[in-house]
């Protein structure tokens, strides 16, 4: 059966269409005036309560929710992640691993592949995998576990090359630019990251291909005005994109406004970088086979070392718009559009646009999400 989305604020790429109804089977058919449809009892109607609607929030950068990581080791961890995450507005993501035994790393990206043959009817699709290390910098390895990490190697991933969608490494590593070329020309994306690149080896990564940057202003040196570092290169080279983790613990408000301002609104990905505590409360979990603590929304490990987020995607959303003063449709580019065309899924999702996906998320002005479409099914409504 045809289904519509009605009374609600359509977020599109550059506006807000109000008036309209979104036909819908696991595509997007038509965007058609509501009186178009009236009395057309062929439709499922999807109500939108006078809010808004957008295209499917895509999460680039997260290792787990609602108690599991993406590197756990039972048959439905990447399914468990997919269905809990939905009531955050996600309707596809990319599972993070995390610098591990080769072994399991290996078994983790095993299961990914299974999960995105097999997928679900009930949950967030799953677009590949962001392999986070094992090729980073023992200096900047955060919550990283330090012995295993590895010198940049492309053989090691190159059996997941079909998979694998963003490659976080640091690019001051022995052998780092025949790795770039070789990720480059599989058109996997390499993001800078958990490094301490001087401005000259991260500059240099650029020319080899080099596109993104890891959750911006972590785990990497600090801008110095005589030691621009991977900042510097960053805010200087206008093709590269950053993440950011608009939880407000992460990075400053006030940091967020600069990024925005060198980077512009094209080149800026929030993430949320969460962990399995996210939609949990206080206690104690586990990240990457350490202990993290985590307290007033805060993960960290005993040494107080931030241990990736609790955030949600539309609470980034929220934050960051806030945060910068950025419209509705500006802020929702940057968790839709964006991270859909760095990716290299924009002709499929990213937009609201006949032919596309139907992946739709249903939000209030405060970005409290109350209805998640998948593909045309209707997955999550609060």
């Amino acid at each position: 059966m045809m289904k519509a989305i009605v009374n609600a604020n359509i977020v599109l790429e550059n506006s807000i269409l109000t008036g309209y109804a979104i036909l819908f089977t696991d595509k997007i058919v038509d965007i058609v005036p509501e009186q178009d449809i009236a009395g057309h009892n062929d439709l499922e109607l999807l109500d939108g309560a006078g809010q808004y609607v957008s295209a499917g929030f895509i999460d680039t950068h997260v290792h787990g929710c609602a108690g599991v990581d993406t590197m756990d080791e039972q048959e439905d961890s990447i399914g468990h992640i997919s269905r809990h995450i939905v009531q955050t507005g996600v309707t596809a993501f990319l599972p993070t691993t995390m610098t591990m035994s080769l072994d399991r790393i290996t078994q983790t990206l095993g299961r990914i592949r299974q999960f995105m043959k097999d997928g679900l009817a009930d949950g967030a699709q799953v677009l590949g995998c962001h392999l986070e290390g094992p090729f980073i910098n023992r200096a900047y390895k955060g919550a990283q576990a330090e012995e295993y990490i590895l010198q940049p190697d492309f053989s090691l991933i190159e059996p997941f090359e079909d998979i694998i969608k963003i490659v976080t490494m640091a690019p001051e590593l022995a052998g780092s630019e025949k790795f770039i070329r070789q990720c480059v020309r599989r058109d996997i994306v390499v993001s800078v990251g958990h490094s301490a690149a001087t401005y000259e080896e991260t500059t240099a990564a650029i020319a080899a291909g080099a596109s993104h940057v890891t959750h911006i202003c972590n785990a990497m040196p600090l801008l110095n005005h005589r030691q621009p570092g991977i900042l510097g290169a960053a805010f200087e080279h206008k093709e590269m994109t950053c993440e950011l983790i608009a939880d407000n613990i992460h990075v400053h408000p006030a940091v967020q406004r600069l990024v925005l301002a060198v980077k512009g609104n094209h080149a800026v990905l929030l993430i949320t970088d969460a962990m399995r505590a996210c939609l949990l409360g206080e206690g104690e979990y586990d990240l990457g086979g350490q202990n993290v603590i985590v307290k007033q929304g805060e993960a960290r490990l005993a040494s107080g070392v931030i241990a990736g987020s609790t955030l949600t995607l539309n609470r980034a959303v929220y934050n960051f718009m806030r945060n910068t003063n950025l419209s509705i449709t500006e802020a929702v580019a940057l968790v839709t559009s964006n991270p859909a065309k760095k990716i290299g899924a924009f002709r499929q999702k990213g937009s609201i646009a006949i032919g596309k996906d139907a992946d739709f998320t249903l939000f209030n002005q405060e970005f409290d999400v109350f209805g998640t479409v998948v593909r045309g099914n209707l997955v999550y409504r609060r």
